[in-house]
């Protein structure tokens, strides 16, 4: 499957096989392609929780008004950030690069981010916004259908997950194998609603 045609066919389904599972090889190509995601700075600050656990499952479940889909699809993927990241050794982020590459961009990554709170949080949100439709195109692509959800009770979820300190919960995503078609798409703005020249 084409880009295009991923992009095209990507719904929110909500109805899984509860009996599928993805292959190892398969969860490794999903994770190994999310990991392309692009960040600010290369700072890298998502972090995929992969919930495993059935009782777990049942537990965050619980904390998402009932959705079935936290159960039953193969996957339940809880993208989060760490806010922090951009200080974490931030020379491992570049690496690779030229070291007068590496001599301006560490200096530019705390610049912009000390102090800066607000940023921190807006850029790990944009982040995992990124990643997860990364993940839902790949799981497309595939051959799955997936699903990115809001609904659920944040700092419940974070209990449950034990979520760090300077860590936030950005969404979920599940995916696996449909048992329905989805609906039809229920109705989409024209372009010229949304798509503005210039200026508003």
């Amino acid at each position: 499957m084409n880009v295009f045609e991923a992009i095209e066919t990507r719904r929110a389904v909500k109805q899984y096989d509860v009996n599928h599972q993805l292959t190892p090889e398969e969860e490794k190509l999903l994770f190994d392609l999310a990991l392309k995601s692009p960040t600010a700075f290369n700072i890298q600050n998502w972090r995929f929780v992969v919930v495993k656990d059935k009782n777990l499952r049942k537990q965050i479940r619980a904390a998402a008004w009932d959705q079935a889909q936290v159960t039953d699809a193969s996957l339940l993927i809880i993208l989060c950030a760490d806010t922090k990241s951009w200080e974490r050794d931030p020379g491992r982020y570049w690496q690779n690069a030229d070291p007068a590459v590496q001599q301006f961009m560490l200096p530019l990554i705390d610049n912009y981010y000390r102090g800066r709170d607000q940023v921190q949080h807006d850029e790990a949100m944009r982040s995992c916004g990124i990643a997860a439709q990364t993940l839902m195109l790949t799981a497309k692509a595939m051959g799955y259908e997936s699903c990115p959800m809001d609904g659920f009770d944040y700092d419940a979820v974070g209990k449950l997950i034990n979520l760090p300190e300077h860590h936030i919960i950005s969404m979920f995503v599940t995916l696996g194998k449909s048992t329905q078609d989805p609906w039809p798409r229920p109705g989409q703005l024209p372009v010229d609603e949304v798509v503005l020249v210039d200026r508003f």
